[in-house]
This record gives structure tokens, sequence and C-alpha cells, in this order.
């Protein structure tokens, strides 16, 4: 069993300044993995002063030493690779090839994507008669979710490093081992002590005490919507700059002419990616009436080829949810979509059959659904695909955007005209065309009650640089 007890703050692994440990879960085999301390806002105030203090020097060093970091940051991570993919893998449940090819690979992705930026990247510019300089906003704070731990871990440092912040880092206590992993390729890359600080802890104790410290410019938040609000309000007395990552129940919009089988293939495939725990997810897949009947054949279809199982066994193809709490919550949900009139084409509330143990869901599908039911309208955050029937393109377009949410959307067509027209009226940053997906240098963000700001690429240093305007310096 691993035990990580130790923060990592200015350079040094420390005890904690309250002793309290928390035991985290192996999803798939609910039993206790590792043990880590839970932090106090002492241990907060103490990163946010180191990080404070290194901001001094660290955020005057020359592009080129940025550079050099970044790259060394990349090399240490090249050589734990293999334990950040295999870390995920026991604390979120992920079957090993994603946590190989696509966990971990997103964080030597970030790492790598942010250097190359910074190479060529212009902190300085002329307006009139003023010369404009882009620095470093301060010490940044960074609360990180369980999906994609290491993803959102890297794909906010890499970019604070790159422009010259330091930072304090909550990983979530649920899956937090690739967290401390991490800090220990930042520790080994060199990075100067006080620049990275990582504080293990829960939303209320550290979560609570990062978005409302005074030495911390800014906080960037990923995770769910409810608690996204919070930061921002604990946020507020010092006004500091906050973005957010939140939920989703993004759209997915088969038009008419499209290839049925494959397009509604490919959306289920999507959906059941990483357990269906993923905020961009197309959890609601809206298909012409007159094809609903064929839609959900292709679905089940689809579905039944998906295997649930150990994570670490070859042929899994979809591990547990993350926790108890997780596998409650879908439980409810679909229980609520069976309740309300949804027409259950497969799946349904329990385990999967001969699995007695481990937070796994069946991958679950249903049909019928109208934006008015309880499934349609709430993030499930699990393995629920709805599909839903629309009469016409602008009654689909509706439905889509009838949503609190709105950080993505899928438009799948033959014609590119349409396609584009449709993909121009749905209200969220990042639309998919025909199973594209965005790469490292695509923002990622949110309309609405998804969040603000952006991340990944040149787009994801925004948020970490202040504007200065110098007149009469052009």
């Amino acid at each position: 069993m691993r035990v990580y007890d130790k923060f990592y703050i200015n350079g040094e692994w420390v005890d904690p300044v309250e002793p309290k440990s928390l035991d985290v879960i192996n999803p798939a085999t609910e039993e206790v993995c590792a043990q880590i301390s839970i932090g106090s806002a002492a241990d907060v105030d103490k990163a946010a002063k180191a990080a404070d203090a290194a901001f001094a020097s660290f955020s005057r060093t020359s592009r080129e030493e940025r550079v050099e970091l970044l790259a060394s940051i990349c090399e240490v991570y090249q050589k734990r690779y293999n334990d950040i993919a295999d870390a995920i893998t026991e604390e979120m449940g992920a079957p090993t090839p994603l946590s190989v090819h696509a966990q971990a690979a997103t964080g030597i992705g970030h790492i790598s994507t942010a250097m190359e930026i910074l190479k060529t990247f212009e902190f300085e510019e002329t307006a009139g008669h003023s010369r404009i300089f882009k620095e470093p906003i301060g010490v940044c704070g960074m609360i990180t979710p369980w999906n994609w731990p290491i993803n959102q871990i890297t794909c906010k440092v890499a970019p604070a490093l790159a422009v010259g912040c330091t930072v304090v880092l909550k990983p979530s206590e649920v899956a937090p081992l690739c967290g401390y992993i991490f800090a220990e390729v930042m520790h080994e890359a060199g990075v100067p002590a006080g620049v990275f600080n990582l504080i293990n802890g829960d939303g209320p104790g550290v979560g609570t005490a990062i978005s409302s410290h005074p030495l911390i410019e800014m906080v960037s938040f990923t995770g769910s919507t409810r608690a996204g609000s919070l930061v921002a309000q604990n946020a507020a007395p010092s006004v500091k700059r906050v973005t957010q990552e939140l939920g989703g129940k993004s759209p997915n919009i088969l038009l008419d002419d499209v290839n049925l089988e494959e397009a509604v293939t490919r959306g289920v495939m999507h959906m059941f990616q990483n357990t269906g725990q993923s905020c961009n997810a197309p959890s609601r897949m809206l298909v012409p009436r007159a094809k609903l009947e064929e839609a959900t054949t292709i679905a089940v279809n689809a579905a039944a080829t998906v295997v649930v199982g150990d994570p670490k066994a070859e042929d899994t193809t979809m591990g547990p949810v993350v926790s108890e709490v997780q596998w409650n919550k879908i439980q409810g949900l679909i229980q609520a979509g069976i309740d309300e009139g949804a027409t259950l084409a497969c799946g349904g509330v329990g385990r999967p059959d001969g699995i007695d143990k481990g937070y796994f869901v069946k991958p679950t599908v249903f049909s019928n659904v109208n934006n008015g039911m309880t499934i349609a309208s709430e993030e499930i955050f699990g393995p629920v695909l709805c599909i839903m029937p629309y009469d016409s393109l602008d009654e689909a377009i509706a439905i889509a955007n009838d949503t609190p949410y709105g950080l993505a959307g899928y438009v799948q067509g033959e014609d590119m005209d349409q396609v584009m027209k449709v993909a121009g009226q749905i209200r969220a940053g990042n639309i998919n065309l025909n199973g594209q997906s965005g790469d490292m240098l695509t923002p990622f963000g949110g309309y609405k009650q998804s969040g603000n700001g952006r991340e990944w690429g040149a787009h994801g240093f925004t948020d970490y640089l202040e504007i200065k305007a110098v007149a009469g310096a052009a």
C-alpha cells in the first residue's frame, strides 16, 4: 500500500501542520490502496508564502531559462510515465490502455506544448503610443479533479510556469496518487524551491483556504458547477481572478443525411470512454424522429461490445466509476430515468452481470428522452447515454441549447455547409465535427455554467498573465 503522508512545500517534503490521514480507495476492488495526509489552512498558508517568496525571482527568469526548465520536466516525466499511468488505473479505475495512451499521455503533451509555445510567445506588443506588456499574475492556486487527474494538473501547471507564475496545487483527494508522483517529477527536474507546491486535502479544508488566501492572486478550478460557484464566492473578498472549467451536458446532433451506423456507434463509444466520466462527454444524442428506432438499435449493439471489468485486464474497455458516492448518484439517476418514462434500451440499475464487487456500472442507453427529464438535464458523469428525437433542425438546435451548460457540442452529417451552420448555432466552447476532436493547441473551456477562461495551447497562457500598458514607451 502506498503511503503519501507529506506535502511538497518550498522544495521539500514536509509533514502537515495538523496530522490527519485519509484512505484512498481502489474503485475496482473497494479496498484501500493508499493513505494520504489531509491538509489545512495552515499548510496552505505555508505554501502560499513559499510561492510568494519564490515569485520575486522566478517571475524575472528569462524565456530561455523557463524553456529549459519545461524540457527538464518533460524528461523526468517520461522516466516516470508508466508509474503515473499505473497510479491513474489504481486510483480512479481507468483501463490500462486508456491510462497509458490517453490519461498519462496528456501530461507530457501539455508540458511539451507549453514549452514549444513559450519559445515564440509574444510578451510585448505596441498599441498606439503605448507599449503593452504581458506579465505573470503571481501565485496561482490550482484545484484539480479526479476524472482526468494528470491532464488537469499539467494543463494548468505547465502554462503557469511557462509565463513565470508560481503554484500551489491541490489535487483531488479521491485520486491523488499521480499528483504526488508529479510532485516528485518536479523536484527531480530541478524546479526552484517554492515555485511548485503540493498539498493534499479536501475542498472545505484546503480548497477553501486556497481560494480565499490573500497571497494567491488567481485560482484555476476544474470540477462541478456547484463547487466552482463556491470557489468564486470564497475568492470574491480578495478580488482574485478565478477561472473555471465546470460541468457539461453536451449535445451530439446527428443530421438527417448522416451515416447512422457510423455516427451512432461513434457517439456511444465516445460516451462510454473513461466510464462516462468526462465533462465534455456527448451525453445527449439527438436524432431525427423517423430514425429513432434504428439509432436505438445501433446504440444497443454498440453498448454490447463494451467489456466492463478489471481495469488491468487486457480485454477491458470500461472500468469502474471512481467512488461509492458516484456509483450511488448514478444509480439514482438511472432509476429516475426509468421512473420518468424514458425507454431503457439497455443497461439499468445495479452492477453488470457477473460482477459483485467494485463500483461498476452497466453501460446504459435510454431512448425517447426529452429535456424535461432529469437524466437529460443533470450531469450524470457515468456511462449513461440519452437518445432524444427531434422533428426539425431548428428544434434540434433549441434542444441542444436548452441547458445551463455550454462546454461542448457534437455535429455529424455529410453536408459540411449544413454541419457548419448547425455548429455555429450551438452555444458551447468546443464543437466537434464528424468524430474530430481538438488537439493540444485547441482552447478548451465553456459557455454559461460550464465555466470561464480557456485552457490548452496559447490560449491557456492568457489566464496567468496581467496586462500592463506603458504610455509613451512606443
